[in-house]
């Protein structure tokens, strides 16, 4: 996200979009283990955030509250409000956790425990509980975020706020990298994603709800004169742009009050030491891996000359960098050919990230990398950096085993009756016709996961006559010779002969006998 377009959000939103960009990177990746543990682990700190914002709600709720009882003619209008702002976003919360239940029980069965997946890499469930058009409960749940965006933002008298939310809950259809189609929401959010990414989808939706109704209870609070009530339940909260960082990185966390008098601004103090600035903004390195605890205090002087203590305490981890290298095919390289390969740094910029390896040479094409070993049995190793905070680390370094191309199987070249081309392999009856209008055969491994062509240096052909006795005759090259096409002219319906002793020469430089074919004259 460009720090031009931040500016104008809140901390915590911009913790909420840092962690979304961790989500997208790992949804570009195949799906491994370790990826699938990203995921958990991004679920469990929105989790935590979504508690942390409710209980800034709730604090801004029993203010409203507490206003009402005092002064129900001026506040009573305000605290319905917000009662009716809390209905609807319990009312649409509790439905995105039924959606999510539903998802669980689907995976893993009815004892499924959603903070708990066991098959958290299937791919198919989501789609099942979302995208089923019988139910079509995703298009209901697009409609019903899009009915709550509308009455949130309606609340809002701020215009950055109001787009700010608008943003936040947008259910815009998107675009694909190639594609010219628009996708709807619901498919971008629940087409082909693991079972954990979808949870973890839909608890950051839940985040975007806490998040729209902290800013309609701030705004309805902000409407009404509650200066005394604000006075007396001053509150202190600390609001991190992320609880975890990399080793290297900074921290950095907003101690702010619930209500700040802007001709006032407290005095903070952490770990006994005062802040060097009147914003509120904590900043440390983090040096070394571990969950690190801080607490401090804010002191608020008031007209008549006393001064107020609030107190406060909070935490953040610091992680070890990492990154997720994968092959594209197998999860293993080929020497002598191109291997597709990912690469990523969750959290750092693809153009921050460079990589290198061993036994071989690591081209990088865009945002994605090709990886062409060198020596067959010797290990690759492909080591990650990247640059954080201006400052070059290695983040992660994975072994490859380096493997020779597996032998290709010969075919016929022919185009059926529709003019498409089409491989014949043998075992089976093959037209007269086609076979001498073949020039030769050829030889490649196409079996989805790899299309290498390779040339065939030779063959033979072996025909049996009425004695039985083998008649093999030389190709020329990979092209039939004359002997061998005036062998087929003489062969009638049903008759079969074999294609043998074919050498091929693969991209890698190692020539190869390949199996013998069957052919049979239809």
């Amino acid at each position: 996200m460009g720090s031009n377009n931040t500016r104008g959000l809140s901390p915590r939103q911009k913790m909420i979009n840092l962690m979304y960009i961790v989500l997208t990177a790992m949804l570009a990746l195949n799906v491994s283990s370790d990826v699938l543990e990203g995921f958990k682990q991004v679920e469990n700190g929105l989790s935590r955030s979504n508690d942390n914002v409710s209980e800034r709600n709730d604090v801004l709720y029993r203010r409203l509250e507490a206003f009402n009882e005092q002064n129900p003619g001026k506040g009573g209008v305000w605290y319905d409000k917000a009662s009716e702002v809390r209905r609807n976003t319990a009312t649409l919360y509790a439905h995105i956790d039924s959606l999510k239940r539903m998802i669980a029980v689907e995976a893993d069965g009815k004892d499924a425990d959603v903070s708990n997946i066991l098959n958290q890499d299937n791919l198919e469930v989501a789609s099942v509980i979302m995208l089923n058009p019988a139910n079509k409960r995703g298009k209901d749940l697009r409609q019903r975020v899009d009915t709550y965006r509308d009455y949130i933002s309606g609340l809002m008298t701020d215009t950055v706020k109001r787009a700010n939310i608008r943003t936040a809950l947008s259910t815009t259809p998107t675009t694909k990298s190639g594609t010219v189609t628009a996708q709807p929401w619901e498919e971008s959010m629940f087409d082909n994603k693991p079972v954990v990414a979808a949870i973890t989808l839909l608890t950051k939706l839940q985040n975007d709800l806490r998040y729209a109704e902290g800013e309609a209870l701030t705004t309805l609070l902000a409407n009404v004169d509650a200066g005394d009530v604000r006075v007396n339940e001053l509150n202190a909260f600390v609001i991190p742009q992320s609880r975890n960082v990399m080793r290297g990185s900074k921290y950095s966390a907003n101690i702010v009050l619930a209500a700040v008098d802007t001709t006032q601004r407290p005095h903070i103090f952490i770990n006994g030491k005062q802040l060097d600035n009147d914003l509120g903004l904590f900043e440390t390195v983090a040096g070394s891996t571990g969950t690190f605890d801080y607490k401090g205090y804010l002191e608020v002087p008031h007209g008549d000359g006393t001064v107020t203590r609030h107190d406060f305490a909070s935490s953040y981890t610091v992680i070890e960098p990492t990154a997720t290298i994968s092959a594209t095919m197998m999860n293993v390289l080929y020497a002598g050919i191109d291997n597709p390969m990912s690469i990523s740094v969750p959290g750092v910029p693809t153009s921050s990230v460079s990589a290198t390896m061993t036994n071989g040479t690591l081209t990088r094409n865009g945002d994605s990398w090709t990886a062409r070993p060198s020596k067959v049995g010797a290990e690759a190793v492909v080591t990650v950096t990247a640059s954080i905070d201006g400052r070059p680390q290695t983040v992660a370094t994975t072994t490859f085993r380096v493997r020779k191309l597996p032998d290709p199987t010969p075919y016929i070249s022919f185009n059926d009756a529709k003019g498409n081309p089409e491989r014949y392999k043998g075992s089976k009856p093959f037209a007269k016709t086609l076979l001498l209008a073949a020039p030769g055969i050829e030889a490649a491994i196409d079996d989805d996961l790899l299309n290498v062509s390779y040339k065939v240096l030779s063959f033979e052909t072996v025909f049996f006559d009425s004695m039985g006795n083998a008649i093999p005759e030389v190709s020329q090259g990979s092209q039939f010779s004359q002997r061998q096409k005036d062998s087929f002219r003489r062969l009638s319906r049903g008759k079969r002969f074999y294609i043998s002793r074919v050498r091929a020469l693969g991209p890698d430089g190692i020539e190869r006998d390949l199996a013998p074919m069957e052919v049979i004259v239809n």
